[in-house]
């Protein structure tokens, strides 16, 4: 599987990358403008993502505005399959999720992120088994 990160908090990337790194490979982008560069850079190279998690408050660009980038950049390059993308929020930010949710993200995680609910929802999106 090929990951990518989206996440401005070094701690909460870290955790991230520590769990994941166990099912494949990892990139990273510490804001949402970078998360939409690496996107269509590793479409055009024909290496789509299969996951994405993505943090919703950052700075350049905030998470909900990189996953309708991304959403629409699946359509404007024709990419075969959607992306899978795990939105990253704190308690507070139920208005940001509901925001999420229309911009078309697969599932959400309230932060600090729970390593055993991380699993879970890898499972349910049929990632890992």
């Amino acid at each position: 599987m090929k990951i990518l990160i989206v996440e401005d908090d070094f701690t909460s990337r870290v955790l991230l990358q520590t769990v994941l790194s166990r099912y494949g490979e990892c990139h990273i982008a510490v804001n949402g403008k970078e998360a939409v560069e690496a996107f269509r850079m590793a479409c055009e190279s024909n290496v789509a993502y299969d996951l994405i998690c993505m943090d919703i408050r950052m700075p350049e660009m905030d998470g909900n505005e990189a996953v309708r980038r991304v959403r629409a950049l699946e359509e404007e390059l024709d990419v075969n399959r959607d992306v899978k993308i795990i939105m990253t929020t704190i308690v507070d930010d139920i208005n940001g999720v509901i925001r999420s949710f229309h911009d078309l993200c697969d599932a959400y995680l309230f932060k600090p992120v729970d390593t055993v609910e991380l699993v879970k929802t890898l499972k349910s999106l049929g990632l890992v088994s």
